[in-house]
């Protein structure tokens, strides 16, 4: 299976993890129970619980969605992730009924809840931003809950280049972000533009990357450039497997 294939099966494992989670979560009620606690606050329980499950749920849905989505895989992913989620959450509850309705963003740039935007100016986007409302049908009490949930890696990409003759020394920093704070990068490859082809900057012989840990990475490398205009591409998939990329003009220093 390639690497493709296997990123596009991601957001179902991720939703299946996030399942077990959940049961893992909601069974502390049968505990409780046992030990003699009053049939309130075992629904107490079981609520907040419940509340934190589909929460979490929700989220992880999202990811795994995005995840495949921006490695080539169908917009239709999420709205179908959803549906999944909403029918399993649905018997979550042993002391009710949740109803989980979702509503995938549309107001631009989203499209059915999700946002890619891949620039030649430096910036990357890879988004995805639905909007969920819970209800629970039980006879002792009355949920409703609205939240949103937001998933967003960006990347940041400056560079610079030091021509040295026939060959340019070049710096790429890239600044990763899950939902605007710093993110960790599974991967970053770089790529360089030479004439019409596009080159790993990591096949060359002088290449090196330094991580800060704090999300921004500088990778530097020589390599022989043709033309003037020094044109860079930085492919980062996040810790979550969340893929995004950015292409950039490189600033010539003097």
């Amino acid at each position: 299976m390639n690497s493709r294939n296997r990123r596009q099966c991601s957001g179902q494992i991720l939703v299946l993890g996030v399942l077990v989670i959940s049961i893992l979560l909601l069974s502390t009620q049968l505990y409780i129970y046992e030990v003699g606690k009053s049939l309130e606050e075992v629904r107490s329980t079981c609520i907040s619980d419940l509340t934190l499950a589909m929460k979490l749920g929700s989220k992880h849905t999202l990811i795994g969605s995005l995840a495949n989505i921006s490695v080539g895989g169908e917009s239709s992913t999420l709205l179908l992730n959803l549906e999944r989620w909403a029918e399993f959450s649905g018997r979550m509850y042993q002391l009710g009924r949740p109803v989980l309705e979702f509503v995938p963003a549309s107001s631009p740039p989203y499209i059915n809840g999700s946002h890619l935007s891949w620039t030649i100016d430096g910036l990357g986007i890879s988004s995805a931003y639905v909007d969920f409302n819970l209800s629970v049908l039980d006879l002792q009490v009355d949920v409703q809950l609205a939240y949103a949930i937001n998933v967003t890696t960006t990347l940041v990409e400056k560079a610079f280049y030091l021509d040295q003759g026939s060959i340019k020394k070049v710096d790429v920093t890239c600044s990763v972000m899950n939902e605007g704070r710093p993110a960790l990068a599974e991967n970053i490859t770089v790529l360089f533009q030479n004439s019409s082809s596009w080159v790993r900057a990591d096949e060359q012989d002088i290449y090196g990357i330094t991580d800060y840990g704090n999300g921004t990475y500088l990778i530097s490398f020589e390599a022989r450039i043709e033309q003037e205009d020094v044109r860079v591409s930085a492919q980062v998939h996040d810790l979550r497997g969340i893929y995004v990329q950015a292409n950039v003009t490189c600033t010539a220093l003097p």
